[in-house]
């Protein structure tokens, strides 16, 4: 025995096994992309009996039983699929709680321990959870009927100008403009956060396509998808469908040769740029996709070779918030010929307040939004140290944001989106509208559309493997034969479902405040159980 090597009950999931039930089909083993359990035997003693006077015989007998693999690389995530697959529930994970495999990691391997998903900490603690809608409409100001009242469910992309700066003028007694006002889109107030064609599975990545452009053309709603770094494909460049991808420019400038070449074939213009300098799940670092996740297809978008490509944590260049507008901005903005607004995505920290009191003074009003992405945002792969332990929780940043512009007099003109565990107990509705009432103009979320997809994942350890190309679900992998797992029509089915549901609910919230537009900024419609987030974001505190 030595004690120092890798056991059992180091490991975060154990397998529960019963060899009675098992009928040693196979399902399980074939079904596992992690190769955490094996076909294995087991020498089993057994004493019998025979004849009517005790006379012990020992048997031994070899019994094939399923094996776990204890193991640094092909250990168990606990992401269920052998408890899915096997006919007879035999076999399933356990978690573990006197686990310490992220410490082992370390010590066996000098590397940081690497994963997917959220933050794991602190699941239990939202305020968002903490936060109540207080104000009802009832003998003072009628509440509206959700069902048959007409609600305003618009929010804009681009820079809103105050009417002192729009260039009107009186010819011949009709009001008529001097110039261009900057470019806006008036679009859903809930956009499909940025995740890439590398990290998702081509199949998932289109089943995202295919459910934005049937809530905009069939169900009547305007929403919007973010293309993530890495570029898309060509025929969706050149089609008409481009009107509603919102094309991303990270810092690693991938897929953009492929987007400047197909330009002059675009017969639409993409719906809005998004500048990302951050990310709420792993602030301060670059995006990481490792080589086993960079297909043949990925590397023909991107114009890589297949290896692991790693972002630089910061636009290269960009050394100071002027830069940023004076280069970035205006050289998007004159790519697209001035008519596709261009935003900036940061992630929530002490500094979101100064880089947004420095855009809302841009000389040049070009700055088509700030998007603020918070620390329970979601990531495909990233160092848990990072995961865990950096980034700001979105709220109370958001609220500072909106308050700050208030303070100038400047609130709306550069409208404010939020994201960072948006919708993580399954209602995006509520925590919309929550964000929405703190001075967001609209959010974004990304996580939850996998979840609504079957990602089988959770923020308590379950799965968390978006990092290693062995999605169980075919949702975050590239091998052809995990992939093939994704339903893309039943996924594109059940988002467009979900975001159906979520606009009634979020007219059945606005309704009994009495507003028929969005309540950007009505914190009195809110309360809070906890005093400390009371005072903080400056709403009643209710107990």
């Amino acid at each position: 025995m030595k004690v120092n090597e890798l056991g059992k009950d180091d490991l975060l999931w154990q397998i529960e096994y019963n060899s009675d039930r098992c009928t040693f089909c196979g399902k399980c083993t074939a079904a596992c992309p992690f190769d955490a359990i094996e076909a294995s035997v087991e020498k089993r003693r057994k004493v019998i009996s025979e004849g009517p006077t005790p006379t012990p015989k020992i048997n031994f007998q070899t019994v094939p039983v399923i094996k776990q693999n204890i193991d640094i690389q092909n250990f168990c995530r606990g992401c269920g699929i052998c408890e899915k697959v096997c006919p007879n529930e035999a076999i399933r994970p356990v978690k573990n709680p006197d686990e310490r495999f992220a410490m082992k990691v370390r010590s066996y391997t000098g590397n940081s321990f690497t994963r997917g998903g959220r933050n794991n900490l602190n699941t239990n603690e939202r305020a968002f959870d903490k936060i109540q809608i207080g104000r009802i409409s009832q003998m003072t100001d009628p509440s509206l009927d959700a069902q048959r009242h007409t609600f305003e469910m618009l929010a804009p992309f681009g820079r809103i100008l105050p009417p002192q700066q729009i260039p009107l003028h009186m010819v011949d007694g009709k009001l008529e403009l001097e110039d261009n006002l900057p470019p806006v889109r008036w679009i859903y107030p809930i956009i499909i956060g940025d995740m890439s064609i590398g990290a998702l599975s081509g199949r998932m990545w289109e089943a995202l396509a295919i459910a934005t452009a049937y809530l905009n053309e069939e169900a009547g709603i305007p929403i919007r998808m973010c293309s993530g770094e890495g570029g898309m494909p060509v025929r969706l460049l050149k089609s008409r469908y481009l009107k509603y991808m919102i094309l991303q420019i990270a810092s690693g400038h991938f897929g953009w040769n492929r987007i400047i070449n197909t330009m002059p074939d675009m017969v639409e213009d993409p719906a809005g740029i998004i500048i990302k300098i951050g990310q709420g799940a792993k602030p301060g670092d670059g995006g990481l996709l490792q080589a086993k996740k960079v297909a043949q297809h990925i590397q023909e978008i991107r114009g890589v070779p297949k290896t692991d490509l790693l972002s630089p944590p910061n636009h290269q260049g960009l050394y100071s918030i002027e830069e940023s507008v004076q280069k970035m901005f205006l050289s998007l903005n004159a790519a697209f010929k001035f008519k596709v607004p261009v935003a900036i995505k940061v992630s929530a920290s002490v500094t979101s307040v100064s880089v947004y009191n420095n855009l809302l003074r841009d000389p040049y009003n070009i700055v088509g939004g700030f998007f603020l992405d918070g620390i329970y945002g979601g990531t495909g792969a990233a160092h848990e140290i990072s995961l865990n332990h950096t980034g700001h929780p979105v709220l109370s940043k958001l609220r500072d944001c909106y308050l700050a512009a208030v303070h100038q007099g400047k609130q709306g003109q550069i409208p404010l989106w939020a994201a960072g565990g948006m919708g993580m107990t399954g209602n995006l509705a509520a925590d919309a509208f929550k964000a929405i009432c703190l001075g967001a103009n609209g959010v974004f979320t990304g996580k939850l559309m996998l979840q609504i997809a079957g990602c089988v994942g959770n923020d308590h350890g379950k799965c968390n493997a978006c990092n290693t190309g062995l999605c169980p679900v075919g949702i975050c992998t590239q091998n052809p034969v995990l992939v093939k797992r994704l339903d893309i029509d039943k996924v594109a089915e059940n988002i467009v479902n979900y975001f159906i549901a979520t606009d009634q609910e979020i007219k059945k919230l606005m309704a009994p405040i009495g507003n028929s537009s969005l309540p950007v900024g009505r914190s009195d419609a809110l309360v809070s159980i906890d005093s400390s987030i009371a005072e903080k974001l400056q709403i009643q505190y209710a107990c």
